[in-house]
């Protein structure tokens, strides 16, 4: 019986371990950051597994509340690093264009975009073709 409940209960943690969070991923601090930097100034940042690793932080993210008539969730962030340990609220949402996130602290608002997968080959779309003048006979108005 003690086996079946062992095996049961490394399931579940188990099970629990891999779902991913919603806002689950690496992301640019700036348009040219480093991604495969990350926790660095001039490079990214990461959450995994409900921890947001920043620039010499890294902030346990719990108790998520539904932010009422938004997509968006407001966490208790547990922090820690450059020698001190504080709790602060943050807010993160999608953003409403591109593959990204927002971080909303108090006072402070942040835009990431999301970094490439790694070995993931990124692909330029061409540009839409200017739209053609309509041509004009210059005989016709003369």
């Amino acid at each position: 019986m003690k086996t079946n409940l062992t095996a049961t209960l490394l399931i579940l943690i188990g099970a629990h371990a891999a779902v991913a969070g919603p806002y689950d991923g690496v992301y640019k601090q700036a348009a040219n950051a480093e991604c495969a930097l990350v926790g660095v100034d001039g490079g990214a940042v990461r959450i995994a597994d409900g921890i947001f690793y920043g620039v010499e932080v890294e902030c346990r993210m719990a108790d998520p509340v539904n932010v009422l008539d938004m997509d968006a969730l407001l966490y208790t962030m547990q922090c820690s690093g450059a020698d001190q340990v504080f709790s602060e609220r943050a807010m993160l949402m999608n953003k409403a264009q591109g593959d990204g996130i927002i971080m909303v602290w108090d006072g402070y608002a942040f835009v990431y975009d999301r970094c490439p997968e790694p070995g993931a080959v990124a692909v330029d779309t061409p540009a839409e073709p200017a739209a053609a003048a309509p041509v004009t006979d210059a005989a016709a108005t003369e």
